[in-house]
């Protein structure tokens, strides 16, 4: 089966500052580019840090000599807020080091657990030597759910019924509709029903299942022998 990966989905024209960018000059990307974080990258394009709109409010907040206060951070950026010196002015002083970020070969279903897990809407999405290729967002991730129906099902009678288990036409009834699919029918075993379970489960753009899967042999059963042993 296919599995969309982040490359899939990523938006690969990043907007990124530099460290040497001055404070007006992040703002005015963060206000241009409507986000509120940014990466920020060497001349080879490789991810030193990310800054956020909550980086420069927390700066410009403070006067010189005073001690760091919290303020709100978007929730793409999910460490606490880093003590900012007053007189921070480049991107460099404001920018956050400690970044999650994911591969462009990661599986959108892996990097929607990451992102959920550690409660961040946006990661940068770079290869193995730092360069950053793509930064990917909740919303790129929902564009997984928007398989075609007929697609979906195609796949579950190709890739599972077909392919995986070596079950008969007609055996199982698969119908979706908005991403949920209705599995109706009977396969020989338990175990069969199960695999088909756990495969559709893990297609790209399934919502849910509806199962009314059957089966004819109870596998789990250590007294019941399928098919002669050789």
């Amino acid at each position: 089966m296919h599995h969309v990966v982040v490359s899939d989905v990523m938006t690969s024209a990043v907007v990124s500052v530099r460290p040497q960018d001055s404070f007006a000059e992040v703002a005015r990307v963060l206000s241009a580019a409507a986000v509120r974080a940014v990466p920020v990258l060497s001349d080879a394009g490789t991810l030193l840090g990310v800054v956020s709109e909550a980086d420069l409010m927390s700066a410009a907040a403070r006067p010189a000599g005073t001690e760091p206060r919290p303020w709100w951070r978007p929730r793409h950026i999910h460490l606490r807020l880093p003590a900012h010196p007053a007189d921070a002015t480049t991107a460099e002083q404001l920018m956050s080091t400690s970044v999650e970020t994911v591969r462009p070969w990661t599986r959108v279903a892996e990097a929607a657990r990451r992102m959920r897990a550690s409660s961040i809407s946006w990661m940068p999405v770079t290869e193995p030597d730092g360069r950053v290729v793509g930064v990917l967002s909740r919303s790129d991730v929902l564009r997984v759910f928007l398989r075609d129906d007929a697609e979906i099902r195609a796949e579950i009678e190709r890739d599972v019924l077909r392919r995986a288990l070596r079950a008969d036409p007609g055996q199982v009834r698969v119908d979706v509709t908005e991403g949920v699919v209705t599995l109706t029918g009977e396969l020989g075993t338990h175990s069969a029903v199960e695999i088909a379970r756990h495969l559709v489960r893990g297609m790209d753009g399934v919502v849910a299942i509806v199962d009314h899967l059957r089966f004819r042999v109870d596998d789990r059963r250590t007294d019941v022998h399928v098919g002669p042993f050789r």
